[in-house]
């Protein structure tokens, strides 16, 4: 347990570190609408079902979400997109404003914004009309004001940052937003951006940008193996048998490449495996019908083949194929010809398979859930995993936080939209008013001087805290009003048992730091392994001190500490007969109620008591313990 949540704070302390990171999105910006309709009967013209409008919400769509994504999960994020001049594009606006993006679209006359309106009754999709034509190419006018917008965004952000380079996310499902002249742009000044992910449709589009991660789905991954014509594990192609079988990774893939010139579309790639090979398991897959205008890729009920726009994914050549491992085993190749360092490949219900340069691919999983749940789950997996990606953590981190972040964002239908709070509450870490409560030592002092710079008053205390009683939140909440925000210090097990003997604590520190989280009066908790909070006490470098007892403030141990960075100590009274051990003796004492004298034993001697909400009877001898 102690190792579950120490992997949680590290995780946690990533989310905190990219706070504020500038982030630029430039891509295919739309709206999404949602229409809820009841419907009990169907219509006497035909056999359809006659809906009840009951409620129409708007989101936005796209790069726009992803742009959302980034500014909830604590990015500074900015778009650049074109948006039509229509009624549309004024609710899309409002979608950006609402999430505090920094909305750099470009108007763009005469071209409507693109809408995906979605009718559903019982949760359950039943159609989608899409407006706004990918045909329609941006005017001369409309690429230069474009370029521009550019420009002067990434010029913005930088000087908003302190000349920090900013990240760089591209959004491109071919509908138009990016032609070649922007396209052309982003590789030219491609050392303006520290971090590059790219998510497109026709990844081939893009050569040159040299992205620092690419996500696409498993249909474009499989659709730009199919153009560059890749038969093998590595960029050069393995032998093949006249039958078009390779080998990669020790399992036989049988490959078909339909003639077809590239100049007409996409290739289409039939994949299943090789007679008589049985390596790769059948699995069950998501069922459903492709949707040709997004390239998705959808399992057949059967679970034998699974079919989507340019590509067609056969499992009827011998036992199955596993998506999993078959996007593994070209990892390499999506690399070479993406030029990417990091290659994440999505794979719907199944999750994703993540690769870097270095090290073994991860793998990471998901929780199946209706269709209707998963719109926008992929925006919300790209901005994390860009957000850690710039934060520079380890690509196992920042895939582990991308697939958090897209599953916590399906619990119901609509656009998905992962904020900050609610990926720490997936982590464990309670937020207060978007505040991180649980921290770090190692990013405590960072929190702490934000909290200066804003002119609040620092209140620091420590404690144990082993089991939480009201003469705790009394003291909590008397030391709380003593300046703006306080910071609570809790021992962590070992320094307990040390302190207090064996038997020590009673609650682990997970459980004790979560309730003391939870408190309202508390705005930070962080955990310490030492006997003595002298080090946090350097760190922090409180406004005032605070420890509970009956004794002059010029008697706490830490005094002189304190005095000499410059603050004050105060020591609070008790709250009377509200005590640890009171309550560890009254449990003792009635878990041998009923037993005889020989039976029950001697009584254990009582632990040593807390320093901090204990009663007068309870104090303790002045050692710098803490509470």
């Amino acid at each position: 347990m102690a190792r579950a949540a120490a992997e949680q704070l590290r995780l946690a302390d990533v989310v905190q570190s990219w706070l504020g990171r500038p982030v630029l999105v430039i891509g295919d910006a739309m709206l999404d609408e949602w229409r809820f309709a009841d419907s009990d009967r169907l219509c006497r013209e035909a056999p359809a079902p006659v809906l009840t409008l009951r409620r129409r919400i708007s989101a936005a769509g796209g790069a726009a979400n992803t742009a959302v994504n980034i500014a909830t999960l604590g990015g500074r994020s900015v778009l650049v997109a074109p948006v039509g001049a229509d009624a549309a594009g004024d609710e899309l606006h409002d979608c950006l404003d609402r999430a505090g993006v920094w909305d750099r679209t470009v108007s763009q006359p005469g071209r409507p914004t693109p809408v995906k309106r979605r009718m559903l009754a019982g949760d359950q999709i039943l159609l989608r009309e899409d407006s706004g034509d990918p045909d329609d190419p941006l005017s001369d006018l409309g690429v230069d004001c474009l370029l521009t917008a550019l420009d002067c965004a990434s010029a913005e952000l930088r000087a908003a940052s302190g000349g920090e380079k900013p990240t760089l996310v591209v959004c491109d499902y071919g509908l138009g937003a990016l032609p070649a002249p922007v396209r052309a742009w982003l590789v030219e000044h491609r050392d303006l951006y520290a971090t590059v992910a790219l998510d497109a449709h026709d990844l081939a589009d893009w050569r040159g940008l040299a992205p620092t991660v690419v996500t696409p789905s498993f249909a474009e991954a499989t659709r730009l193996l199919a153009r560059a014509g890749v038969v093998g594990p590595t960029t050069s192609p393995a032998p093949a048998d006249p039958a078009g079988t390779a080998t990669t990774g020790g399992h036989e893939l049988h490959l078909e490449h339909p003639e077809v010139d590239p100049a007409d579309g996409p290739s289409e790639l039939t994949v299943g495996m090789a007679p008589g090979e049985a390596g790769m398991r059948r699995t069950d897959g998501p069922t459903g019908e492709p949707t040709p205008g997004e390239s998705r890729v959808a399992m057949t009920r059967d679970g034998l083949s699974v079919t989507g726009t340019g590509v067609t994914v056969n499992a009827e050549i011998g036992a199955g194929v596993d998506r999993a491992v078959l996007a593994e085993s070209r990892l390499a190749e999506l690399r070479a010809h993406t030029g990417a360092a990091v290659v994440a490949v999505t794979l719907d219900t199944e999750g994703a398979v993540v690769g870097g340069i270095d090290g073994e691919p991860a793998r990471s999983h998901t929780t199946p859930v209706p269709a209707s749940h998963t719109v926008g789950a992929g925006d919300a997996y790209l901005a994390a995993m860009t957000l850690a990606l710039a934060a520079d953590a380890p690509l196992s981190t920042a895939a582990q936080l991308a697939q958090l972040a897209a599953t916590s964002t399906v619990a119901g239908t609509g656009t998905c939209v992962c904020r900050r709070e609610d990926l720490l509450a997936a982590l464990g870490r309670p937020t207060l008013d978007g505040r991180q409560v649980l921290v770090d030592t190692g990013h405590l002092a960072e929190i702490v001087a934000g909290h200066r710079r804003a002119g609040r008053s620092i209140v620091f205390t420590n404690g144990c805290f082993d089991v939480l009683h009201r003469g705790h939140v009394r003291y909590l909440e008397q030391a709380r009003a003593l300046g703006d925000l306080l910071v609570v210090a809790v021992n962590s097990d070992g320094s307990v048992r040390r302190l207090k003997g064996a038997d020590r604590p009673v609650n682990p520190i997970e459980d004790r730091a979560a309730l003391l989280a939870a408190l309202t009066c508390v705005d930070h908790v962080v955990v310490f392994e030492e006997d003595s909070p002298a080090a946090l006490i350097e760190a922090v470098r409180p406004d005032v001190y605070v420890k509970g007892g009956d004794y002059p403030p010029e008697l706490v141990p830490e005094a002189p500490l304190v005095h000499r960075l410059g603050g004050q100590v105060r020591t609070l009274g008790y709250v009377p007969d509200r005590s640890t051990s009171a309550i560890i003796d009254r449990i003792r004492a009635y878990g041998q109620e009923g037993l005889t004298g020989a039976e029950a034993g001697p009584t254990a001697p009582a632990p040593e008591v807390e320093t901090s909400g204990a009663t007068g009877a309870d104090a303790p001898p002045l050692t710098g313990k803490a509470p």
